[in-house]
């Protein structure tokens, strides 16, 4: 323990100014990326690398033993090895069922093999297994699944003594929700407890009265209360703090901060209870939310669970077609990947999965219903291969067998309305056995991303904080950048990753040729250092508008001759315009929607100019690299599918001279790189195509279909068929 402290110290150290002690062996800053999370708990699970396979056994009227038996019998046939929930109809217990799972080979957790006990050299002393042997022949071992199978057992016994004294009589709480209204409902409004405990957040918070009228903005004219003073002491605030109007955003971005810190302490106590009742059970954080929803005002900042998981378990999302997609009108296939990537980049390098997922067809539930789908055995492999190229370790779907009666009767499932064996089961099966097959290498696979996509928490709270007084439109506008900027990179299969402003103070940036920032109203000015030393050492810094007007407590962000900005992007702003109102600007023939600036060059070299003449897209050279100013919402012109000539200016002036390392012109890929072998997977979304990956400098010894075997050549074509995918093992 004091080895990885000391290790990760050091670590921090070395990468917190970029191009100090960068290793020229590790350009994807994979060690340190490793480290953000790391703990005993992770470890474990990296050591054993659990892989579940799961989903959710709903028991129908007429089914005992025999019949559960047969469900579990068939899912082991498939490929499936984990439970991930389970349903019961009256007189049957849970625990009674998990044991039948148990007995014919299926794990009776969501978590799988995530939850054994540990396996130290004591143990396998224990068990008489050779220290020297794979972690393969370890975990398959009779005498660590028999082992393995008696401490799940146990524990099944051990809920169903807790659940006899527990008041709801269910076992201890495995999982956080996404937000709990206990100090007031989503948005600003607080209950009078969050009032009590918001007044308490912001003394220990600020410490000082001087201190909170500067972040409060309370020396600025008109936004004081109706006394039209700062607060002259602590009293002070607690007689007027509620009387601060709604033009001073900080404050209310504070009201947002203090929910969302109020619910992860609420899941860290849950975590202590859980690991007090079972050390070895893996607790799960994330939540039942769409990853498209504008997180801060929901009082949710998810980087912060997650970092809670760190020493608990597993991250994760839920992932359903007729819920979280209506924020891109239910286009399912790119946001697939945009989803699984945003979650598990809140998590690099720990353990995230999508254990709340979509197994079947959906015609009448979700939000509002009548949201249908098409979930075929296509649908389902660029479902899953979107989550694996993300990172994701293991699924759990929503269900092996739809509810017969009532709400979502009939949907969902892997199973047909008959409970007979579907197409889109026996592929899911299939790949859950590639999956279990590899799941050493997909452990040890990272991402190798050109592009970070820049997300911060506080710069959606401010935009949140912006419609307080009405404007409700801009709630949505730092998610729909996010995912313009990931939809232009995806259809030009640049690979990215999410990172977050912590991500960069922690000395990442460097894991980066390019650093996109779309959509930020508001930038925090801890990150100009971090920017301007990530250009000097080589990077690429890419903004466009509305970004930076505001700084992290609202005010103008200070673009004036010597300031931080003007250095670093050789210009200055001086007035942000409008287009497609009153006035109409062009860029490059084409007109432009949304936010326009007058720029005023410094020392920036100037790309393109608006149609009437004035610079619009800037690029200044600082040290080995540039920072790219883009005088127009090119983020947001990506947003909708159907743009191809903003997607195309946005690669041009987001790479400049940057390249993706691989190409393929008809089909959507992904990749993950491994030391072993190199995982692509491939996503058709049309009829059936012949395609070939230019692998660029990367040489393989062979490709192989991961779930078929069939060995593939790199010079030849290879079929993927209509609405489908492929996952390609590349050797070394």
């Amino acid at each position: 323990m004091k080895f990885r402290i000391i290790a990760s110290l050091i670590l921090g150290l070395c990468f917190l100014r970029l191009g100090f002690c960068q290793p020229i062996n590790d350009p994807f800053l994979t060690r340190l990326y490793n480290q953000l999370h790391a703990s005993p708990q992770q470890d474990k699970y990296r050591k054993i690398a659990p892989m579940p396979i799961g989903c959710v056994y709903l028991q129908r009227e007429g089914e005992g033993e025999k019949e559960m038996r047969q469900h579990f019998k068939t899912m082991k046939e498939l490929g499936f090895t984990a439970l991930k929930q389970i349903m019961t109809r009256p007189g049957t217990t849970i625990e009674q069922v998990q044991l039948l799972a148990l007995d014919e080979g299926i794990n009776p957790f969501w978590y799988g093999d995530g939850g054994w006990e540990e396996i130290t050299p004591s143990l396998l002393k224990k068990l008489k297994i050779k220290e020297t042997s794979s972690m393969d022949e370890i975990r398959n071992h009779p005498a660590m699944q028999s082992h393995q199978k008696e401490v799940l057992r146990m524990r099944i016994l051990h809920i169903q003594d807790f659940a006899k004294t527990s008041p709801d009589k269910k076992g201890p709480k495995e999982r956080s929700v996404a937000f709990e209204p206990e100090v007031g409902p989503r948005g600003f409004e607080l209950s009078e407890i969050g009032k009590k405990l918001f007044v308490e957040w912001v003394k220990k918070e600020y410490k000082t009265i001087d201190m909170l009228n500067e972040v409060w903005c309370q020396n600025y004219v008109g936004l004081q209360t109706d006394q039209a003073t700062a607060f002259r002491d602590w009293s002070d605030f607690d007689g007027r703090w509620e009387k601060v109007p709604n033009n001073e955003y900080r404050h209310l971005r504070d009201i947002l901060r203090f929910k969302a810190d109020h619910g992860v302490e609420g899941i860290k106590k849950n975590i202590r209870l859980f690991q007090n009742f079972d050390k070895d059970a893996v607790f799960r954080g994330g939540g039942e939310m769409s990853l498209f929803y504008p997180h801060a005002w929901w009082c949710v900042d998810m980087e912060s669970v997650a970092k809670s998981m760190d020493s608990a378990g597993c991250f994760y999302p839920s992932m359903h077609f007729a819920w979280h997609y209506d924020e891109v009108k239910h286009e399912l296939t790119r946001p697939f990947y945009m989803q699984a990537s945003q979650m598990h980049d809140y998590f690099k390098g720990g353990w995230s999965a999508a254990i709340e997922a979509t197994g079947g067809p959906q015609q009448f539930s979700g939000g509002k219903g009548g949201n249908g789908f098409t979930t075929d055995s296509g649908t389902m492999t660029q479902f899953i291969y979107s989550q694996l190229a993300a990172g994701f370790k293991g699924f759990g779907l929503w269900t092996w067998n739809a509810r017969d009666a009532g709400w979502e009767a009939g949907e969902y499932a892997l199973l047909d309305r008959n409970q007979e064996v579907t197409d889109r089961a026996r592929k899911v099966g299939r790949i859950g056995k590639a999956m279990n097959k590899y799941r050493d290498e997909l452990w040890a696979a990272r991402k190798e991303p050109v592009v970070g996509i820049l997300i911060d928490w506080d710069n959606d709270a401010m935009w949140a904080a912006m419609t307080k007084a009405g404007r409700d439109s801009f709630l949505m506008e730092a998610v729909k950048g996010r995912i313009g900027a990931a939809r232009a990179l995806m259809n030009a299969n640049v690979p990215f990753e999410f990172v977050t402003k912590t991500d960069l103070i922690r000395g990442l940036s460097g894991r980066y040729k390019v650093i996109m920032a779309p959509s930020f109203v508001s930038l925090d000015k801890k990150l100009m250092p971090v920017f301007t030393d990530y250009v000097k050492a080589g990077g690429r810094l890419v903004m466009d508008l509305p970004g930076p007007y505001y700084d992290e407590q609202a005010v103008l962000f200070s673009t004036k001759a010597g300031s931080s900005f003007e250095s670093l992007f050789g210009t200055k702003l001086a007035d942000y315009q409008y287009s497609g109102i009153n006035r109409i600007w062009t860029l490059e023939n084409e007109k432009l929607k949304g936010f326009t600036v007058d720029l005023k060059t410094t020392s920036a070299k100037i790309l393109a100019r608006y149609g009437n003449g004035n610079p619009a897209i800037t690029e200044n050279f600082l040290g080995k690299g540039s920072a790219v100013f883009l005088g127009y919402e090119a983020a947001m012109a990506c947003f909708k599918p159907g743009n191809p000539n903003w997607e195309k200016k946005f690669i041009q002036y987001v790479l400049g001279s940057k390249t993706s390392p691989y190409f393929c012109s008809n089909a959507l890929v992904y990749r993950l790189s491994g030391e072993k072998a190199d995982h692509y997977f491939v996503i058709n979304d049309q009829e059936s195509i012949q395609t070939q990956i230019n692998f660029g400098q990367m040489k393989y010894s062979r490709l192989e279909d991961a779930v078929t075997g069939e060995i593939l050549s790199s010079d030849k074509p290879f079929k993927v068929n209509s609405f489908d995918g492929k996952w390609i093992r590349a050797l070394k």
